[in-house]
């Protein structure tokens, strides 16, 4: 970003800085520092004007205006209501007289204007044009790729640096063996391969403290000597001559971990069971120590992915089998929203593959992270192709999450200290095509939009799951600053500077669309009879065509009101904000002002909005206590969205006004519609509310390029 010259002691106001942005050719323009869209009828990055019900000066928000024709608006005050008391029969001739004027004078203004009807609403002409950090399609470059090559994952010589040598393994890599001379590490996978073993879970602090001084370090090394002699004779009691003990069995170099940490998932699958140590606790039934087990990030994959559990308190506790059932009562404090999953893995309910990964996902991401330091969040550090991937054996990454997570998805990701959660998150969607989890994030209204990556979202206002939303987006890839570049969106741009001048299709009528015309004649029978007049020898021609003229004159009003007096068939597709909260009535005025139609077309949304209101009736609509309620909040960013293609209301809260709204998925017979703002300067979209909308609106939107939403 570029910015004009400031003294150090000035404050300038945000609009009177300035920044750059490329423009649909690609390049740079400079323009002051506030709220903008790409106007789609110039192709121009313009300041945006908001019309707003109660507009504060000195800002970018206008009265409300609309484009209706003056003409047909005024044949319409005088037809539409009759005069009904003495008063507004006595200004009525006076209306009249002031339409016939206005006709003579401005003919053209009378035309029903039928022929400039498009069925599109306004395109998005924008699309993201820079590189992506991680991409789909291998055909793409790819940042990360590119740094992986250039920095690629430490690990020992001759080991082939793939994601399935990385992340998936049938056998542990080094394991724990009792053979004829007593305990030893084995890592002749030709040996490891004839041993059945059993893995050990627990949890850091319940088993040893880490030492930070002398005296300490040497107590924490007594304590491991405990610790792993316990599980020596525990293996051996159990009938077993093997175990799997990250304390042994992890490597000690980096480059060693690197090929160990991540496949732990298929090392607990593999194991004969999973052996539990819990901390000893006053309590009888050891819940504390259970509740301090179950909080971590990796004791969930790994209690979960094992074929049978046991556990044992203290070091020199009785081993004693337990089922999943049962460990979920004690060690889950979340046991009723997890209850799904136990079910799942305990054999009883099947879910859809989906869902269980969601769950899954919601049930790890509620866990505290690993026992190690925590990474520092690298959002916030140099970019980095500006620095080299330090890879440290106490810096745990910063995407543990995922990693954690990966191990229930066949298709994993390569672990990078370099990536962000929400970025390793959404390759991990990429890789797994099938299941879309990103995809139909971007569909969802959390509580809380996030500033940076608002296509994520742990839940959704409306009530709805994953599962429940049917993408029609794909991933392209991701950005480095974690958006998510989505294809085949189709877009519309919304309009907030007034109400455009829309067209209508009404029922045809030969007598409606001669009416219509013979108005616009009335200047050519006046300057005729002028023409006329001065020859003495033609006075009476010219006395016919002031004749003509003044019944055109008096009946211009009427043949123009009943050229728009047809029925409207079909509204050409807008879609139009307004900052505060506006009536169906008051926005149809502005809409349909030039039209005689009594019919009713603009209706409250029974649910497509946090506001909406349904009823309890025969008929399918949105009650009007939706306005009041709109009308009640106290916030100063409610807005009002009106579609015309649907002839439907939508009040919602923003941040920001929305300039563009993409249609993303479809949910419950809706559509889901995410309406966002725009960010020039970044190329990215933001994520300002959903609404659910009908579905075949979407017809009319143009289908656009790549778009990030980040």
């Amino acid at each position: 970003m570029q910015g004009s010259m400031l003294l150090p002691f000035a404050s300038p106001r945000p609009e009177e800085r300035r920044t750059t942005c490329r423009d649909l050719s690609l390049e740079w323009q400079s323009h002051k520092d506030n709220q903008r869209f790409l106007d789609p009828e110039t192709g121009i990055c313009t300041r945006l004007r908001i019309q707003a019900t109660h507009p504060v000066p000195n800002t970018n928000q206008v009265k409300i205006t609309d484009a209706v024709r003056r003409v047909p608006k005024l044949t319409v005050l005088l037809f539409r209501a009759p005069p009904s008391t003495i008063g507004q029969v006595l200004l009525w001739p006076l209306k009249f007289i002031l339409c016939s004027i206005v006709l003579l004078f401005w003919p053209l203004d009378g035309l029903p204007g039928g022929e400039s009807y498009t069925d599109a609403y306004p395109a998005y002409l924008m699309s993201y044009w820079g590189q992506l950090w991680a991409a789909r399609s291998h055909r793409e470059y790819s940042v990360f790729d590119n740094l992986v090559q250039k920095s690629p994952m430490p690990t020992p010589a001759n080991f082939p640096i793939t994601v399935k040598g990385v992340t998936h393994a049938l056998h542990p890599r080094r394991l724990a063996i009792h053979g004829e001379s007593g305990w030893y590490l084995c890592e002749d996978p030709d040996v490891i391969i004839n041993y059945r073993y059993v893995a050990i879970s627990y949890r850091q602090s319940d088993v040893f403290q880490r030492g930070f001084d002398d005296e300490g370090k040497k107590k924490e090394e007594e304590q491991r000597k405990q610790f792993i002699e316990s599980v020596r004779s525990t293996t051996l009691q159990c009938g077993l001559q093997a175990y799997w003990l990250d304390l042994e069995c992890l490597g000690e170099t980096i480059e060693e971990k690197n090929i160990d940490l991540y496949r732990m998932a298929d090392v607990y699958r593999g194991a004969i069971f999973t052996l539990i140590t819990l901390r000893k606790s006053d309590d009888q039934h050891s819940i504390e120590s259970w509740k301090s087990w179950g909080g971590r990030v990796w004791t969930f994959p790994e209690a979960f992915l094992s074929r049978e559990l046991r556990y044992r308190v203290g070091l020199d506790g009785p081993v004693t089998p337990i089922t999943l059932h049962e460990l979920a009562n004690k060690a889950y404090e979340y046991y009723s929203e997890e209850t799904a999953i136990v079910n799942a893995y305990g054999g009883k309910d099947r879910l859809d593959r989906l869902e269980h990964l969601t769950r899954l996902k919601a049930a790890i991401w509620r866990r505290g992270s690993a026992a190690l330091p925590k990474a520092l969040d690298l959002e916030k550090q140099p970019p980095p192709n500006e620095q080299q991937p330090q890879h440290t054996a106490n810096v745990s990454y910063p995407a543990e999450r995922v990693y954690a997570l990966m191990g229930f998805f066949e298709h994993r990701i390569m672990p990078n200290v370099l990536e962000t959660e929400l970025q390793a998150l959404a390759r991990l969607s990429m890789v797994n095509d099938s299941d879309r989890i990103a995809e139909r994030m971007v569909s969802m209204l959390p509580q809380e939009i996030q500033p940076h990556a608002c296509w994520y979202a742990d839940d959704d206002q409306y009530g709805s799951q994953l599962w429940d939303i049917e993408p029609v987006v794909n991933v392209a890839g991701v950005t480095e600053s974690g958006a998510l570049v989505l294809d085949g969106c189709r877009a519309a741009t919304i309009r907030w500077e007034n109400f455009p001048e829309i067209s209508f299709q009404t029922t045809e009528s030969i007598r409606r669309t001669v009416a219509g015309k013979i108005p616009v004649t009335l200047p050519g029978w006046v300057l005729y009879a002028a023409t006329w007049m001065p020859i003495t020898s033609t006075v009476s021609v010219g006395t016919a065509f002031f004749a003509c003229a003044a019944f055109l004159l008096i009946a211009g009003p009427f043949l123009t009101a009943y050229s728009i007096s047809g029925r409207i068939l079909a509204t050409q597709p807008w879609l139009i904000g307004v900052k505060g909260v506006m009536s169906p009535e008051e926005a149809a005025d502005r809409i349909y002002g030039a039209s005689l139609s009594k019919r009713q077309r603009l209706f409250f949304t029974p649910s497509g909005s946090l506001l909406a209101k349904p009823a309890e009736d025969d008929i399918r609509r949105g009650l009007e206590s939706q306005y009041d309620e709109a009308l009640k909040q106290t916030r100063n960013d409610v807005y009002t969205l009106i579609d015309t293609r649907s002839g439907s209301i939508f009040y919602f809260t923003a941040k920001r006004p929305p300039t563009v709204c993409l249609f993303t998925g479809r949910e419950g017979g809706l559509g889901r519609f995410v309406l966002c703002s725009e960010n020039c300067v970044a190329n990215e979209l933001h994520k300002e509310t959903v609404l659910r909308m009908p579905s075949y609106i979407h017809d009319a939107m143009s289908v656009c390029d790549w778009v990030a939403i980040g």
